[in-house]
């Protein structure tokens, strides 16, 4: 297990005693309970979970798009109450401007913050080098394979030096194979960054394969089920899959879910 008590290291993200309650015509429901979690600066920590169990309300409480009903959201112990520019997000989908290059893509949380574009050209050069995509730098989206366009949107989450970097299931729409290359190519970049993350996923060895740490969530109302760490050396490659304690930690926590929704 994992936990920061009696650690002297001060957690990047602190959240204590959350819910979220969505008022509705058949009354209120609660998609987070009680929910305590705790995330050190570079940690890449994985959260697993039924559909429906509040992972993604979760991300949105943190990048202070949806507001909390009760409970203590702090990054470096500053309230969360709104969207900041310290706190990247990857979406399922890409969403990139179709009119827009891959280079123009990457500046545009630049753009909205209304620095000066000029300053971070060489920057923004230099991450899309680093996802695999400098000969693509001029290209628009529809020129660019699913994988490709993901990339391009990681690029742009950490083009402004976020704090904390969210992602929601950022390899879900892709095939087996491309997922494959994404899970290498993402770890290569965190250890290169060691940018603090929190990854959503659906997939079990996914979870496994990326985080130091991985947390289960409750089917709905969504609480913290088990929070565990991971110990698989670093870097991991794709013979990680075939080691004993990876199969090892995937079973556990597929026997975790069997038990949990019966």
């Amino acid at each position: 297990m994992t936990s920061l008590e009696g650690s002297s290291v001060q957690p990047l993200l602190d959240i204590s005693g959350l819910n979220v309650v969505y008022p509705s015509r058949r009354g209120n429901v609660q998609a987070i309970f009680d929910l305590n979690l705790q995330i050190s600066p570079g940690e890449f920590v994985c959260a697993l979970g039924p559909s429906g169990c509040g992972k993604t309300t979760l991300l949105g409480v943190i990048a202070g798009m949806i507001r909390a009903t009760t409970g203590k959201v702090l990054l470096e112990g500053t309230t969360i109450n709104g969207p900041r520019p310290d706190i990247g997000f990857v979406f399922q989908q890409p969403t990139l401007l179709p009119w827009y290059s891959v280079l123009d893509n990457v500046l545009l949380p630049i753009r909205n913050l209304k620095r000066p574009v000029a300053e971070y050209r060489a920057k923004a050069e230099a991450m899309v080098e680093m996802v695999g995509l400098a000969r693509f730098m001029h290209h628009y989206p529809h020129e660019l394979s699913g994988g490709m366009q993901q990339r391009v949107g990681l690029a742009r989450a950490l083009i402004h030096d976020p704090k904390l970097l969210l992602m929601d299931e950022p390899f879900a729409a892709l095939d087996a194979m491309t997922r494959e290359k994404m899970s290498l190519e993402l770890q290569r970049i965190w250890s290169e960054t060691r940018t603090t993350v929190l990854f959503i996923t659906h997939s079990i060895p996914e979870a496994v394969f990326l985080s130091d740490r991985i947390i289960v969530m409750s089917p709905s109302p969504g609480r913290i089920f088990e929070d565990g760490g991971n110990d698989l050396l670093r870097p991991r490659t794709l013979q990680t899959m075939a080691d004993p304690k990876f199969n090892e930690y995937s079973s556990r926590l597929r026997s975790l879910f069997q038990d949990m929704t019966h």
